[in-house]
């Protein structure tokens, strides 16, 4: 796996000058489109395509500096369509637009190439469970939100905020099946997990596939197939983000499974105290061929 990651990164660095076609990337990781990305954004604690921008503007910025082509040619040459367009992402990366930096010679940053090595992990076990499931329905109160890929997002805890104490206790007591309680559901519509992309969060319970949801509350049927659960208990919420992190990084690798698209449910406990919590992570999966 890793000699496949370090090859796909060698087909980014040979087309950063054109195209650099995920499918393809997919391909020689021997992966779905879906899960390179979502491994390789636990991986580098970035988005593909993030990367990819960074790369570039990098190449852009020694072109820059070197002052052999015009600014123009430069822009296009990295894939923006326009000199403002160019000088916009050229300043929001290096602090300074192309042509300040050209004429004063300025400090720019760096986005290194990136590759994978071996670093020894891995030496404690992970508790998880693979659960089939029947249909089932998602019922609560949902709201259309950005993606935030680190911290708080705070569109989501402005929604909770908003639903009221007794708006949550009425949808608690729907709950019928695990995970029972409270669970916050996310499903992200975009392959590219980028920041900002939108998602459906639900503030909602499991119940059975025929439970009648009350008047005003959003219902997301959710077909029959598997689950990977997984179980931490840690402080919160860097455990739980840490939970994430090595279900992407360790888990998918080390098993014949395949993340497959589909809201992913997330009970949260949290302890006496307020500084841990007891998290269960569902994920839906799919047996790799």
């Amino acid at each position: 796996m890793l000699d496949r990651l370090n090859q796909a990164m060698e087909y980014v660095e040979e087309h950063l000058d054109g195209t650099v076609d995920p499918a393809e990337l997919a391909r020689i990781a021997v992966t779905s489109e879906y899960h390179f990305r979502r491994l390789f954004s636990a991986l580098a604690g970035m988005p593909l395509s993030e990367y990819l921008r960074r790369r570039r503007l990098t190449l852009a910025g020694a072109e820059v500096l070197a002052g052999e082509r015009t600014l123009l040619d430069v822009a296009v040459r990295h894939g923006y369509g326009s000199g403002e367009a160019f000088a916009r992402a050229f300043r929001a990366m290096h602090g300074v637009g192309p042509g300040e930096a050209r004429r004063s010679g300025a400090v720019l940053v760096s986005q290194p190439r990136m590759s994978f090595r071996l670093v020894v992990e891995g030496s404690s076990s992970m508790k998880y469970r693979v659960v089939e499931r029947p249909e089932f329905r998602i019922v609560g109160r949902r709201a259309r939100v950005p993606l935030v890929c680190e911290g708080v997002n705070p569109a989501i805890a402005a929604f909770v905020r908003g639903l009221g104490r007794e708006e949550i206790d009425r949808i608690a007591a729907l709950s019928e099946q695990e995970p029972t309680g409270i669970v916050a559901v996310t499903e992200v519509f975009s392959d590219h997990r980028e920041e900002g992309v939108p998602l459906d969060y639900y503030h909602a319970v499991v119940t059975g596939a025929g439970t009648e949801a009350p008047e005003g509350l959003d219902v997301r049927e959710v077909p029959a197939g598997s689950w990977a659960v997984f179980a931490n208990t840690g402080p919160y919420p860097r455990a739980l983000q840490e939970l994430w992190r090595d279900v992407f990084t360790q888990w998918f690798p080390s098993n014949p499974y395949e993340f497959r698209p589909g809201p992913e449910l997330l009970r949260v406990n949290v302890l006496p105290g307020g500084e841990e919590a007891e998290a269960e992570l569902w994920i839906p999966v799919v047996r790799s061929a």
